[in-house]
């Protein structure tokens, strides 16, 4: 008689009476976070920074506005190659993406559903760049301009590509005087 089963089985019911031991004597807790607890009777003394920060004004937007758009806009006067500005609007969309993340899910998730537009235009100067920011600022778009290390073809901090998401007659208003690039 083959005896084999009946050794698997018993293995088998042994690891299931100790995951179970294990389990009910332990909290999750120790094997999903191995870092000890914050004392919570301290005073916090926290900075600004460490704060969670308010969502943006463009969350309540999107419970009421359907079509919404990111426009990239790539500095034209630093001349940068067709690869460089790729990398550059790559940047800006992931810096947008990951700062509205948290803080308005809403927003991004209604600008997934319009299937993700993205309009590349272009500015002459920095300045302009800028300027066109604190407009967008001023009407409450989220935006994140891209900041280049200088590795290869431009200088070190330059701003290339700033990142605009929000309701297309909103950001029509702040971008829609300039050419696609």
């Amino acid at each position: 008689m083959d005896l084999s089963w009946l050794s698997a089985f018993l293995v088998g019911a042994g690891c299931l009476a100790l995951g179970y031991f294990v389990g009910a004597s332990y909290p999750a807790t120790i094997f999903l976070n191995p870092r000890k607890p914050k004392d919570t009777t301290l005073v916090s003394t926290k900075k600004k920074k460490d704060n969670p920060k308010e969502p943006f004004e463009i969350e309540k937007l999107a419970d009421v506005l359907d079509d919404f758009k990111m426009i990239l806009v790539v500095r034209n006067d630093l001349k940068m190659g067709k690869g460089k500005i790729a990398a550059q609007c790559s940047h800006a969309t992931l810096g947008l993406y990951k700062k509205l993340l948290h803080r308005a899910p809403k927003a991004l998730n209604r600008w997934e559903m319009c299937a993700q537009p993205k309009v590349v235009v272009k500015i002459e100067s920095e300045e302009d760049m800028l300027v066109l920011q604190e407009r967008a600022k001023s009407l409450k778009l989220p935006t994140h301009i891209t900041i280049d290390a200088g590795r290869t073809q431009i200088a070190p901090n330059s701003r290339t590509v700033m990142a605009i998401l929000g309701p297309i007659e909103v950001v029509d208003d702040v971008t829609g005087g300039l050419k696609l690039l």
